[in-house]
């Protein structure tokens, strides 16, 4: 395997990444200049080291504890579980809520050999008995394991007198009917909401 094989090998294992993608990654870096390949090279290299978990949350960060996490203005009654690190960024982005994060580090499945006991539920409960929180927002994807992991949490929760809500789900602003699949739909029905 020569040099351009195995760029691409290591490329094409990032998520959404395919071979052809990877190639086009591989070619872009041999046609920049010089600097930008070795740039590239020692920000990976460093990446580990400059980027660590955050001891409260779990989300990565520079420092620790992470900038949301010492926010003294955030609402700490309101704790949102995501099941990655991108999730709080996603979150963060819209602007919209102003409470804390936990992060999971991943979603039950069962088939994949990831149980419970691989999350870090213990230190969600921890939080959940120190921080006084009272709402819980499980934003986890709408997929089967995304809801085994919330119908897990919801059981785990349920005799706290915690609030505990799921980030609605269905249509897209500016989606159509037509290209709508069933779960989707489905989705949007039972969560509708008064006018």
């Amino acid at each position: 395997m020569n040099a351009i094989d195995n760029l691409v090998a290591l490329l094409s294992r990032l998520p959404g990444i395919g071979k052809k993608s990877a190639q086009r990654l591989a070619y872009h870096i041999l046609e920049a200049p010089r600097s930008y390949a070795s740039t590239l090279a020692a920000s990976l290299a460093n990446l580990h080291e400059a980027i660590k978990r955050c001891s409260v949350c779990g989300s990565f960060t520079e420092t620790d504890p992470c900038a949301v996490c010492s926010d003294e203005t955030r609402d700490t009654s309101l704790l949102c579980v995501v099941e990655r690190s991108s999730d709080v960024r996603v979150i963060e982005e819209s602007r919209e809520y102003k409470g804390r994060f936990h992060v999971l580090g991943g979603l039950i499945a069962p088939l994949n050999g990831v149980g419970p006991d691989d999350l870090s539920i213990n230190s969600l409960l921890a939080r959940l008995n120190s921080e006084g929180v009272h709402e819980v927002i499980l934003a986890l994807n709408p997929t089967v394991e995304g809801d085994t992991t919330a119908l897990y949490l919801q059981k785990l929760l349920k005799e706290t007198p915690l609030t505990i809500t799921r980030l609605a789900s269905g249509l897209p602003v500016g989606g159509d009917l037509e290209y709508a699949d069933r779960l989707t739909l489905a989705r949007s029905l039972r969560g509708r909401i008064a006018m």
